[in-house]
């Protein structure tokens, strides 16, 4: 009869450890991908009220350090505020911005009519016409809304589903201020979801996310007052049409890094080509230089105390999330990515110094000669 050694019966249980573990990740993995697949709209939603507790939270805390008042009083208050700043926005501007985005709908439309039948009248224009999908404002047969009628309920969208998007927005925004009144509570739930073992670490991540957020949503909101603004006041002194509602759209288009400036411009020089081929290059180049600027000075100024995002990860966020969950995914990409990053910098190691790559390829060698020259 055989006998079992020790070290046969140890390596056997490493090798099912080993086995068990795969097979959670993987369970781990595939229960998240049906997940995103089957509810993703919902876990956007979630997402969303998580962000906005999240800006409740660091109001909030802000109000009482400053005010020396109990947490969620100050909860309340901040939340009163915004309330109050939302109702006196509507009550004194909101029938002009309602009547200059209905005009901005109006005159979108108008404007691609009449780009579209210049387009019909040169071999050029017509050949691209018949080689673009309709989706994009072409003649060839596709799913979708043409591009103008895209364009003009895309900026417009509030008023054809405003009770579906309103109702998104009362979910987000009572989810939101429960969670802000008692992060505690919540934060506690999800540990207990997690291995003891792994809770400390659980908890060090799920906070560093939420100062990721924090920090990431502040520094945008100082990037879209600053875009439009600037977009405003630009279009005004040119004399565009319509100014405060495209300035408007500048600013929340802003939110989408990168892909948001170029959401944001389209609208206004469609307005502009409207007054004249030298205005539309005008407001082109203004909101050229109104990106430079927020790119080159506005946004590293913010990056010293909000989150670094490398721009091809943004972008490629943006295509991924957008492509999985649609618009939501698209709009959400940015502080879902901030969030992932933060959580990944703090999980994993850092690299030693002498693995580090230089700030481009040419700083390492390209040959082992090159290295014992630089050796020696």
């Amino acid at each position: 009869m055989s006998e079992t050694h020790p070290e046969d019966a140890h390596g056997a249980g490493r090798e099912l450890t080993r086995i068990f573990r795969i097979l959670r990740f993987t369970l781990i993995v595939t229960v998240a991908v049906l997940a995103i697949w089957l509810i993703g709209d919902v876990l956007m939603v979630v997402f969303a009220a998580t962000l906005f507790a999240v800006i409740l939270h660091g109001l909030a805390r802000i109000l009482r350090d400053k005010a020396r008042m109990p947490y969620q009083l100050a909860v309340g208050l901040v939340a009163l505020t915004i309330l109050l700043a939302i109702a006196a926005l509507f009550f004194f501007s909101g029938p002009q911005i309602g009547d200059q985005f209905v005009k901005l709908k109006q005159a979108l439309i108008t404007q691609y009519g009449q780009i579209r039948e210049q387009m019909g009248t040169s071999t050029w224009g017509q050949f691209a016409l018949d080689h673009l999908p309709k989706s994009l404002g072409g003649n060839e047969a596709g799913s979708g809304p043409s591009l103008g009628a895209g364009l003009a309920n895309s900026v417009t969208g509030i008023l054809s589903s405003a009770f579906g998007l309103l109702g998104t927005i009362a979910v987000i925004l009572i989810a939101g201020l429960y969670f802000a009144l008692s992060p505690a509570i919540y934060v506690d739930g999800l540990l207990r979801l997690v291995p003891e073992g792994h809770r400390p670490e659980a908890r060090k991540l799920l906070l560093t996310a939420g100062t990721a957020l924090w920090s990431w949503t502040i520094g945008q909101a100082f990037d879209m007052l600053a875009v439009g603004l600037a977009s405003g006041i630009g279009l005004g002194f040119l004399g565009v049409p319509l100014a405060m509602a495209l300035g408007v759209v500048a600013g929340l288009c802003n939110f989408i890094p990168y892909i948001g400036a170029i959401l944001g411009a389209i609208p206004a020089v469609l307005i502009a080509l409207s007054q004249g081929t030298r205005t539309g290059l005008m407001v082109a180049g203004l909101y050229c230089v109104i990106q430079f600027l927020e790119g080159n000075v506005l946004a590293p100024l913010i990056q010293r105390h909000a989150v670094h995002m490398p721009p091809a990860l943004a972008i490629l966020s943006q295509t991924v999330f957008g492509t999985i969950l649609g618009v939501p995914g698209l709009i959400l990409a940015s502080p879902l990515t901030a969030a992932l990053l933060a959580i990944g910098d703090k999980g994993t190691a850092p690299l030693a110094d002498d693995m580090r790559t230089g700030e481009t390829m040419g700083d390492a060698p390209l040959s082992s000669e090159s290295g014992k020259q630089q050796h020696a």
